[in-house]
């Protein structure tokens, strides 16, 4: 059964990924949007849902080290393995007139006011609240930005300009459904099998429930990658990492107040912004991120969930 659970979510993770894509495509040409901001908003948010399930469950259940790693571990993730296995499809642009700069820079802040947050030792209510208001101006503004820049000529997908409007939003439901019930099932098989195998609860925390919570990211940026919009897989990750802080911290202290330990801002916090600067070099000189990237990124996740698992 827990076999079936895996394989089950996995199929659905790859569907769902696949139809937020194209609904969100067709939903930027439709509204003269640019599919940057989409992916940034709406793809994001669909993806962060089962981190939001899992962060809100584990505060009201006691468990504020599951509730933050979760999100700690999946902005590792989404940077690694979100961006590095796309990258093994097909080549990553970083040019876009400064915009992925200012958002992923953006970003970064955002992990610095969590690092500041947890030296605290705890992320309350107060925090919470001016958490969900720099994310509101976030999203703000970048709408704002986005209106008078007209969608680019190699923006449009021909399948997607025509779809009709009742298509367009019957893809973003399931996509927007699918992803975190596809996740959940994933996630329950896979911590079955692998406290079966002896794997302890501490490393199942910190490896399989970030993961599990970073594959619809993962699953809509590989059918971005497949249908060449690597400019979703991008904002996507970038919208995914600022949602995960500002939202999902947010909202969760404002349910109940999250006591930090102090592993998180010495060590889990600190390397979750180191993973970020990854990324800086390429956002600054305008490189785009290609095949061999990909395979440092995936190694470097890879290396990363060994030490976890060896260390527990």
């Amino acid at each position: 059964m827990s076999l079936l659970y895996v394989i089950g979510g996995a199929a659905l993770l790859i569907f769902a990924g696949d139809a937020l894509v194209r609904g969100a495509i067709a939903l930027a040409l439709k509204m003269g949007l640019s599919i940057a901001l989409i992916s940034l908003t709406v793809v994001a948010f669909g993806t962060s849902a089962p981190e939001l399930v899992i962060s809100v469950q584990a505060a009201l259940e006691g468990a504020p080290d599951i509730a933050l790693g979760n999100v700690v571990g999946s902005n590792v993730a989404n940077v690694l393995l979100v961006l590095g296995a796309p990258a093994l499809i097909a080549t990553i642009s970083t040019q876009d007139d400064g915009e992925g700069l200012r958002n992923y820079l953006f970003m970064v802040g955002a992990s610095i006011l969590l690092l500041a947050l947890a030296w605290t030792g705890e992320i309350g209510r107060i925090a919470g609240l001016v958490m969900l208001v720099l994310l509101a101006g976030f999203l703000v503004d970048a709408y704002r930005r986005s209106q008078g820049a007209p969608v680019a000529d190699d923006e449009i997908d021909t399948d997607s300009a025509g779809m009709p409007g009742s298509r367009v939003a019957a893809l973003l439901l399931f996509g927007l459904v699918g992803l975190p019930v596809g996740a959940h099932f994933l996630i329950e098989g896979a911590r079955v099998i692998a406290a079966s195998i002896g794997i302890s609860e501490a490393a199942i925390g910190l490896t399989l429930v970030a993961l599990g919570t970073s594959l619809p990211e993962l699953s809509a940026s590989l059918a971005a990658a497949w249908r060449g919009r690597m400019d979703v897989a991008l904002g996507n990750v970038i919208g995914s990492n600022v949602l995960n802080i500002l939202a999902i911290l947010g909202i969760t202290a404002l349910v109940s107040p999250i006591p930090v330990s102090r592993g998180f801002a010495t060590i889990d916090i600190p390397l979750m912004i180191l993973t970020a600067l990854i990324l800086l070099p390429y956002l600054v000189t305008g490189n785009a991120i290609g095949r061999r990237s990909g395979i440092a990124l995936v190694l470097f996740y890879l290396a990363f969930v060994a030490l976890v698992v060896a260390g527990n």
